[in-house]
């Protein structure tokens, strides 16, 4: 039997949003919750209970960040709080139904997790803030290797039950990878077989099906296949996602299932694909488990990255009006993006990275080549050391919010992270080496400026041994030793040396 942290943050100044909470909604038109997960908001307009705990690096505690009011944001500030100066990782996301069928860290399945004994990472607590009517929360920012998962749940639908789900996501923030989703998998953590699966997925993954254009799109994940319509190849109805905000719906009873979506911050939903089950064997009827997970496939395929807010999951197959009265509430929330930068650098500059780490602190971050490392440097050096600790701030190339750091003495060369380590590498102008080469700058730990990685937020830009990586405050790594991580990844951003 899991249980919540002893202590909670309680309730503070107001923060309700508007009546009839998606899940009241749910309910009256006879199609109840029976999962609610949202970190940025209660999904029950009487909900004053956890959205989530959060867990510190500092000493391991947790505490339960509730609701401003019932119905209401989630106090963000309760988690600042708690979190100053340390970092904190999503442990639980609760459950708001009622049916304790809460989100911890997954399991290893038939993919192992990159943290011990084979779990997923948990989620950085501040690495998707944003703003509810202008209130401040935090969402669930899941980079590769990141996955919660219930085996032991209540009411979910199994067989070929009908349910319904939704979530809303960063429409920005994806991959190509298998699998972001969010609803009903296998309770074994490995692929049991066609249809033993029914859940929201997000990405451009094309090994399945797909969309018009080049993604990303909403799909649904049936197990061994990602459907965007009763084909297993291309839906031209299903479109490819701009939304920075998106509502993402996936419905399914027997022989009908439905896909539907729109703009979380505007508008109505459409419907994507509406009819008949895939023709494919295995998916009429369906043999749904009933176990919930968030950013993995059902076998624990984690090599997906994407954005939670909040999402459900229903008994019985709602109607599509009810949908449209859901999707309503969740514009009324008005989610809204705010800074990623309690520390933000000026764009343009010419900056050096000093190290403030006691007995390191004549060091800067420089480069050898390709490897990015600190080197001692004072105003007498050779100029040509000079210029490998020298960087200009770039505007993020995978963020506009965050920040690049390019290379004086190498014109088009940035600060990546590849497998944790910093190089030096040529833009290649992918996805893949914009993100990687993106950081955001928040209040040092310590003293200054901490650096973390944009697109693994629970990383933080560190010297080890001499050598720079982004690493995490305890971990599987040996740069991600606890001992000494506030000072390591604080340092001062100050003038450059060239």
């Amino acid at each position: 039997m899991r249980s919540r942290s002893n202590f909670a943050l309680g309730l503070a100044a107001t923060g309700s949003l508007v009546a009839a909470a998606p899940c009241d909604l749910y309910k009256n038109g006879g199609t109840p919750c029976v999962a609610a997960h949202g970190t940025t908001r209660a999904l029950y307009d009487a909900y004053t209970g956890p959205l989530y705990q959060v867990k510190r690096g500092s000493d391991g505690s947790t505490t339960d960040i509730t609701p401003l009011s019932a119905g209401g944001v989630a106090n963000a500030a309760a988690q600042d709080s708690f979190c100053k100066g340390t970092t904190c990782l999503i442990s639980i996301i609760y459950d708001q139904s009622g049916r304790a069928n809460h989100l911890y860290q997954a399991p290893k399945g038939a993919f192992s997790g990159p943290d011990v004994n084979g779990q997923d990472n948990l989620a950085s607590a501040i690495g998707a803030p944003v703003t509810l009517n202008g209130k401040k929360a935090y969402g669930v920012f899941v980079s590769p290797g990141t996955g919660y998962r219930n085996d032991e749940v209540s009411g979910t639908a199994t067989g070929n039950q009908p349910e319904g789900m939704y979530a809303v996501l960063d429409g920005t923030h994806y991959n190509d990878a298998c699998c972001f989703d969010y609803g009903n998998a296998e309770v074994s953590n490995t692929d049991t077989g066609n249809g033993h699966m029914e859940a929201i997925y997000y990405g451009n993954n094309t090994v399945w099906g797909s969309g018009s254009g080049s993604g990303p799109w909403l799909m649904a994940d049936l197990e061994n296949g990602l459907f965007s319509g009763q084909g297993t190849k291309q839906n031209p109805a299903d479109p490819s996602i701009y939304n920075r905000f998106f509502t993402g719906m996936v419905k399914g009873e027997p022989n009908q299932w439905a896909l539907r979506g729109g703009n979380a911050a505007s508008g109505s939903l459409s419907t994507y694909y509406s009819g008949a089950r895939p023709t494919v064997g295995g998916y009429n009827p369906m043999s749904l488990e009933g176990a919930i997970i968030l950013g993995i496939g059902g076998d624990n395929s984690n090599g997906a990255q994407g954005t939670f807010y909040e999402g459900v999951m229903t008994s019985g197959y709602p109607s599509d009006s009810v949908e449209a009265s859901v999707q309503a509430n969740i514009v009324a929330a008005k989610y809204a993006t705010t800074s990623l930068n309690t520390a933000p650098l000026t764009v343009g500059n010419k900056v050096s990275i000093k190290v403030t780490t006691p007995g390191y602190d004549t060091r800067y971050l420089a480069h050898s080549g390709a490897t990015v490392n600190t080197q001692v440097v004072t105003s007498s050096s050779a100029t040509a050391l000079k210029q490998q600790s020298s960087w200009t701030v770039r505007t993020g190339l995978g963020n506009s919010d965050c920040y690049s750091f390019e290379s004086v003495d190498t014109p088009g060369s940035f600060i990546r992270h590849y497998n944790f380590q910093l190089q030096l590498n040529s833009n290649d102008n992918t996805k893949a080496f914009k993100e990687d080469a993106t950081f955001c700058s928040q209040t040092g730990l310590v003293t200054g400026n901490t650096i973390r990685s944009w697109s693994y937020p629970a990383k933080f830009i560190r010297h080890y041994n001499n050598v720079g990586y982004i690493a995490s405050n305890g971990g599987v790594h040996d740069f991600d030793s606890a001992t000494g991580f506030n000072n390591d990844v604080s340092f001062v951003v100050g003038t450059s040396f060239a």
